[in-house]
């Protein structure tokens, strides 16, 4: 009998050749539903990005990494190879034989040079599935382009420009936000394909991109540009047409998002909550077309109601009401969310230098399985003879690599 509480990809293994986010994110959500993850690190020290501490960026911290890596990259083992030298070449190329899914963000004249191209590989490893993140994807002229997704995943694709109010200069996107979007595409990918195996005994080659992750993240606009060939309107706070959709100013230089999309179902309870039952009187905001005409005028009505009282007093009072909306968060007070702790969205994880610390857990939920990986990355080539004895290296080979 099965046990229904195993991981769902224990027994499959994944080598990755990849650095900074994108792919490593997805490695680390196969590690989290159970895979054996290999990360190919750079020669001498590492992957780069392990390396940058948070002291590095201004940060008052003792910690020896970066814990972004770490939450990339948890559940994972470490090997060094240097793929210009022929005999590490070798190594990694047997490696990827005994594995289920190779990944990697090699552009893909660095895959081709290296024989690691999915042409070269499924010809090698039939069964092997093999999955790639780029900035713009395989074909067209720009296959071989440096991307990260600040400029394939954020300018390109419009979000950056659509993502600000009117009169306001584009803003920076934070990092990885658009490489954990196209990570989870690539696992989605992935799995598709193993289950394709299950059916065929087939492997195949499956990608995303920056790009095409960001045009689908974009989705909406970019289905109503597509209709109408014309950019989307950017959202102006002060003019909202509906200003139950809108953010306003509290007192002590905080801010709340109200998201009531059905406006007229929540008129009556947001204005009675908020002590302002005066404008359930005013002509100008009967209904919808009434409040949207008049959207200025009611903006400042609410604005200056909000601006009365700190956060911590609406919040009991736009809670109570039943409404739709949120405090916009620092991230010190995020990470203290009840919410996000009661559901267990933080997991613990043991550095082997630092000790205990914290990172983010996976983004998703399976009933009766415990997912997510109870590890940390090991530390750089902490793996090597273990690995490459799996590979089936003898001990002279491995010794002879150094």
């Amino acid at each position: 009998m099965s046990d229904e509480s195993a991981l769902p990809l224990a027994g499959i293994r994944v080598v990755e050749a990849a650095h900074f986010v994108a792919v490593p994110s997805a490695g680390a959500l196969l590690a989290d539903l159970g895979a054996d993850v290999i990360k190919i690190e750079q020669p001498p020290r590492g992957e780069m990005y392990r390396r940058s501490r948070p002291r590095y960026g201004g940060y008052d911290s003792d910690f020896p990494e970066n814990p972004a890596f770490h939450m990339d990259n948890r559940g994972k083992r470490s090997i060094v190879l240097d793929l210009t030298k022929p005999a590490e070449l070798d190594a990694l190329t047997r490696l990827i034989g005994t594995a289920d899914v190779f990944l990697t963000n090699l552009l893909p004249k660095r895959r081709v040079k290296y024989g690691l191209d999915h042409e070269t590989l499924l010809a090698r490893h039939p069964r092997l599935i093999v999955g790639a993140i780029n900035g713009y994807g395989l074909g067209g002229d720009e296959a071989d382009r440096p991307a990260f997704d600040y400029a394939a995943y954020w300018a390109r694709t419009g979000l950056m420009d659509a993502m600000r109010d009117e009169g306001v200069a584009p803003s920076l996107q934070r990092p990885g936000v658009g490489d954990h979007a196209a990570g989870s595409n690539l696992v989605v990918a992935v799995m598709a394909a193993l289950r394709l195996r299950d059916q065929n005994g087939k492997g195949r080659y499956v990608e995303t991109s920056l790009l095409q992750t960001g045009l689908h993240v974009m989705g909406n606009d970019v289905a109503l540009s597509l209709v109408t060939g014309t950019p989307v309107r950017r959202h102006d706070r002060t003019r909202a047409p509906n200003p139950l959709w809108n953010s306003y100013p509290v007192a002590e230089d905080r801010w709340i998002l109200l998201v009531m999309i059905e406006a007229d179902r929540y008129w009556e309870p947001l204005c009675k909550a908020i002590g302002r039952e005066d404008l359930l009187a005013d002509e100008r905001f009967q209904d919808g077309f009434g409040r949207a005409e008049n959207a200025e005028a009611l903006i400042g009505e609410l604005e200056a109601t909000f601006q009365q009282a700190p956060l911590e007093e609406w919040k009991p009072r736009l809670n109570a009401a039943g409404l739709i909306w949120s405090p916009v968060q620092r991230l010190d007070e995020t990470i203290a969310d009840d919410q996000a702790r009661a559901m267990g969205y933080f997991q613990g994880l043991e550095h082997p230098e630092a000790g205990p610390f914290e990172t983010v857990g996976p983004p998703l939920r399976m009933t009766g399985v415990a997912v997510g990986a109870t590890e940390p990355i090991s530390p750089v080539d902490a793996d090597r003879r273990a690995v490459l004895r799996e590979a089936g290296l003898s001990e002279d080979e491995i010794d002879a690599l150094g």
